[in-house]
């Protein structure tokens, strides 16, 4: 169990949360959430020590162990994965290099045997001979071989080093467990495995998250960062969203009817105060008035962007073909003989190695170029594209209003503020120049980009990266109304399940067209094999 006291903490005169009184208790997952900027993070740094709060305490029972997730990629480069996993548990690896320091003694003495049979026994305890085995199988999980465990840390990849790191804090079952965005560079089975990990975790969990399908697959309860509060509720993110939001109306419909009442109380005494046969009645309406007070509605901190695809072209039947295309990058080989076709209203979802699937949608929207075959889209397609990198578009001082009227047809200032508008760019924030903008900043201006080209076909690679719940949630329902055809990748399980009516399995010698939801393809046992095949 983990409690805090009256927990405050404020940078520079601002407040991020005050008089935080919060217990989370064993045997639940609490999905940590709150717009950016809300202090999710700092809140989690607090909880673990890393920061210190400027009142309040964090309660810690007496010889109960906390793990986080580092954030620090480097910290351990020069340390091999398998080792690095094991230090994630402090005072098991001070054992260990305690008990071998004594071993390695020249002048061995009795001393020394008795101190060495103390630390084998806690050692021991602490199911240190199994550490090893426990450390490569939450590594193997993750999707990092055997052949890698002894590496050093600097020579794996980023995606692996967080891998490392996610196995260093699930390593040796902390009593508290504190996660911050713990499916960021997972592939989908790793964040699958992540899931059922969690779920069968019987100690307290704490996971700031803005993966939708891990928070209500593992949450219990859902911890929200708002105005400078921490507030408790049971049941997963989908249920606390759902019931938020059914509150909200309910509050707003009878704050209506007060007001209808109010004015139709006004009414009557303004009509009969100075009769003096209704006088006694407009008193007592003046009475029923002074007792009716609406509710102080205060809306959610949280902004959600406006994001609409609204085609202004029907697509024709023919929309997409694909013939015989391949491509090889730096001698690696992506894909090949690739060959398929899509129609109108259909939505594919592109899955496997992220180079070859960014490849791929880089080439279907003409931003580079097969080794062989072609590619055909129908004379009605209009594309729109969003690329997994859009650094290159931002190199610009140029003012987003400046920057988006490059891309608009109507060059009016007003028009073009509508649409950063609808992205959250309002008043000065559309004066904030292109090149200073943040990673979820980016994603919201080549939104509101696509959203004036009108597209009736979507090549998305990754939309939901960088992007906070607010705007995903917005994404993933602007994407279910439209009514074009649709061509996307992204590890979003949630969001992708949602939206896609095919899937499409990228592998260099091989791929599978398969005409089955997201959710039927995850449970597929042929995928299964395939992906252990290629682990």
């Amino acid at each position: 169990m983990i409690s805090t006291d009256k927990l405050t903490l404020a940078f520079g005169g601002r407040v991020l949360f005050e008089n935080v009184d919060a217990k989370f208790t064993p045997g639940n997952c609490y999905g940590l959430i709150g717009a950016n900027g809300a202090g999710k993070s700092t809140f989690l740094r607090c909880l673990s020590g890393a920061q210190e709060p400027t009142s309040g305490n964090v309660i810690v029972p007496a010889g109960m162990r906390i793990s986080t997730l580092r954030q620090d990629h480097f910290a351990y480069d020069e340390v091999p994965a398998l080792q690095a996993v094991v230090m994630g548990h402090v005072r098991l690896h001070q054992l260990m290099v305690e008990k071998d320091a004594i071993y390695e003694k020249p002048d061995f003495s009795d001393a020394d045997g008795l101190r060495a049979a103390e630390l084998e026994a806690e050692f021991g305890d602490l199911g240190g001979w199994d550490a090893d085995a426990n450390a490569a199988q939450l590594l193997a999980a993750l999707g990092i071989g055997a052949d890698r465990h002894a590496r050093l840390v600097k020579e794996l990849s980023e995606s692996e080093k967080v891998r490392v790191l996610l196995a260093q804090a699930l390593f040796g079952d902390p009593d508290i467990l504190l996660l911050d965005e713990p499916t960021n560079h997972l592939d989908v089975d790793s964040i699958l495995w992540l899931e059922e990990f969690l779920f069968n975790l019987k100690n307290t969990v704490i996971v700031g998250s803005h993966d939708r399908h891990s928070l209500d697959r593992v949450c219990t309860h859902i911890a929200d960062v708002d105005y400078q509060k921490v507030k408790l509720y049971s049941g997963n993110y989908t249920f606390w969203y759902e019931t938020s939001q059914l509150a909200l109306r309910q509050r707003q419909d009878d704050n209506r009817k007060k007001e209808d009442q109010i004015k139709e109380l006004k009414t009557f005494i303004a009509r009969f105060s100075a009769n003096a046969s209704k006088s006694r009645q407009a008193t007592s309406r003046r009475s029923q008035l002074d007792k009716i007070t609406l509710d102080d509605i205060r809306p959610s901190s949280r902004k959600y962007p406006y994001i609409v695809f609204k085609p202004q072209k029907e697509l024709g039947k023919d929309v997409l073909r694909v013939e015989h295309l391949s491509k090889t990058v730096d001698g690696q080989l992506l894909f090949k003989d690739l060959r398929f076709s899509l129609g109108r209203g259909e939505r594919i979802a592109v899955v496997g190695d992220d180079r070859a699937v960014s490849a791929l949608l880089s080439i279907l929207a003409g931003e580079d170029k097969p080794d062989t075959g072609e590619v055909h889209f129908g004379r009605s397609v209009e594309l729109g594209y969003f690329p997994k990198d859009s650094a290159s578009y931002f190199n610009t001082s140029l003012n987003l209003v400046d920057w988006l009227r490059q891309y608009s047809k109507i060059p009016d200032e007003n028009f073009v503020r509508g649409f950063l508008g609808r992205m959250l760019f309002s008043g000065d924030e559309a004066k904030k120049s292109a090149n200073v903008l943040s990673g979820g900043e980016k994603v919201r201006c080549m939104f509101s980009r696509m959203m004036l080209q009108d597209p009736n076909f979507l090549i998305l690679d990754g939309p939901t990266n960088h992007l906070d719940l607010e705007s995903i949630t917005a994404l993933n329902n602007g994407l279910l109304k439209y009514e074009g055809s649709m061509i996307f990748a992204s590890h979003d399980v949630q969001f992708v399940d949602s939206l896609a009516t095919r899937v499409l399995e990228l592998a260099p010698n091989q791929y599978f067209d398969l005409g089955m939801t997201y959710s039927q393809y995850l449970a597929d046992d042929a995928r299964k094999a395939r992906a252990v095949r290629r682990a």
